[in-house]
């Protein structure tokens, strides 16, 4: 596959795939979506990588979920919504290697949900992480609800996903969302250390213990499709096109004159 919106790089037992598309804060599209899943089955199966580092090119985000240019009612892809993103989340939970986020800003919408399902994650000082789905006439149904509730706990996922806040590198910390948070100059160095200590560790061993984690909560999937289902009728209505509309033309959405 030749690669337009993302970049691929492996150095050192490490593949790191980063989201490239800078000017809508590195924003998916369906094409996005099918290059990160050729990039991760690419890395996932080659013995001689032990680590994906998964990121966003530029300073300015990590991901900042499905690209609302390319919505109108469905995205512009394959899938139940016009995205594969169900077939996106669970290739990172499948893969037996460890996936790392490097957050080096925002991780907004599904870029929080990607970020939320490696492995590990570790953020800069100025990333910042939060939902916008009832914001902008969308949800992220499975593994960015269910999943994120099992890692900060139920209260706090409602919080998240009903408030739509933004929350800073420091508060992900501590409500255990990241794994540690380290000055921007120091990302790069320290996501190196953690994979170097990784490419240390037994392959097997770390790959039995991931799909042992993964067994745990993978009925989560099953969540997770039913409720695509639901978000494809719910983008065909006026309340969620609403959203859409009012995001690309900046201004704040009225939903409740639309619910039904």
């Amino acid at each position: 596959m030749q690669y337009e919106d993302i970049l691929y790089d492996v150095a050192d037992g490490v593949a790191t795939i980063a989201i490239n598309r800078p000017k809508v804060m590195n924003a998916f599209r369906g094409r996005t979506c099918e290059e990160l899943i050729h990039a991760f089955n690419r890395a996932g199966w080659d013995k001689a990588i032990g680590v994906i580092v998964l990121t966003g090119t530029g300073d300015r985000a990590f991901c900042t979920g499905g690209d609302q240019s390319a919505h109108d009612g469905q995205y512009d892809g394959r899938g139940m919504i016009g995205l594969p993103v169900e077939e996106l989340q669970s290739i990172i939970r499948e893969v037996p290697k460890p996936v790392i986020a490097r957050v080096q800003g925002y991780a907004i919408g599904g870029g929080n949900v990607l970020a939320t399902i490696c492995d590990l994650t570790i953020a800069s000082e100025k990333a910042q992480f939060g939902q916008v789905g009832p914001k902008v006439g969308s949800v992220d149904p499975g593994f960015g609800t269910a999943y994120l509730a099992r890692i900060v706990g139920e209260k706090k996922a409602r919080e998240i996903w009903y408030l739509c806040r933004r929350y800073t590198a420091a508060e992900a910390l501590a409500m255990g969302l990241v794994n540690v948070v380290v000055p921007a100059d120091l990302l790069d160095a320290e996501v190196a250390r953690w994979c170097a200590e990784i490419m240390e560790r037994s392959p097997t061993a770390i790959a039995i213990a991931k799909r042992s984690f993964n067994a745990d909560s993978d009925s989560i999937r099953g969540i997770s499709g039913m409720g695509m289902q639901a978000l494809s009728m719910y983008y065909a209505s006026d309340e969620s096109q609403e959203g859409v509309r009012a995001f690309n033309e900046k201004r704040k959405p009225d939903f409740r004159k639309h619910q039904k």
